[in-house]
């Protein structure tokens, strides 16, 4: 049986100790460095009471091969208790190719659904509790794009931006 070792190391070479105490946090400003939970930075979580207070969003990752068809399922999903949205695109909506590219073609709709104008987010999202969920977006270089139909659809719903949650994913590698 071969010996543990005594020392080990982070992916960039930083030792790491066996054992962190108080000791090492010595130059640490508490408050500017980590500040207080649901407060600026966020290191200590984004709510104050984090999931004591407020229940994990319960997501499904969903997207099928038309607005249409996955709204309805949102609206499935939501009737039988999930709390959130988690929104598939198809992957010519997450490179910003139009559907009819050389590009998409055969991949629109295939693995997500394709948003490629703000019609397609209203259908997306038609009859959908923007004010009462939060949505979380996996789009990477088209993020903008897409939380500027998501915030556009909500404007002419008359939902206040300031009641509007979720994430996008804007990984553009």
């Amino acid at each position: 049986m071969t010996e543990r070792r005594t020392t080990f190391r982070t992916s960039s070479e930083i030792e790491i100790a066996p054992l962190y105490t108080a000791a090492d946090t010595t130059s640490l400003d508490e408050d500017g460095d980590l500040g207080r939970p649901g407060e600026y930075p966020f290191t200590r979580g984004v709510q104050a009471t984090m999931y004591r207070g407020q229940l994990w969003t319960m997501r499904q990752y969903a997207g099928f091969s038309t607005a249409a068809d996955t709204n309805a399922r949102f609206h499935y999903l939501l009737e039988r208790g999930q709390t959130g949205l988690s929104v598939a695109f198809d992957l010519p909506t997450q490179m910003g190719y139009d559907p009819d590219a050389p590009q998409a073609e055969g991949e629109v709709g295939r693995v997500g659904v394709p948003v490629s104008t703000l019609e397609d987010m209203k259908t997306l999202l038609e009859g959908l509790p923007l004010r009462e969920i939060t949505t979380s977006m996996t789009i990477n270089a088209t993020a903008a794009i897409l939380l500027a139909f998501y915030v556009a659809v909500a404007d002419e719903r008359g939902v206040p931006r300031d009641r509007l949650g979720g994430t996008v994913q804007n990984d553009i590698l």
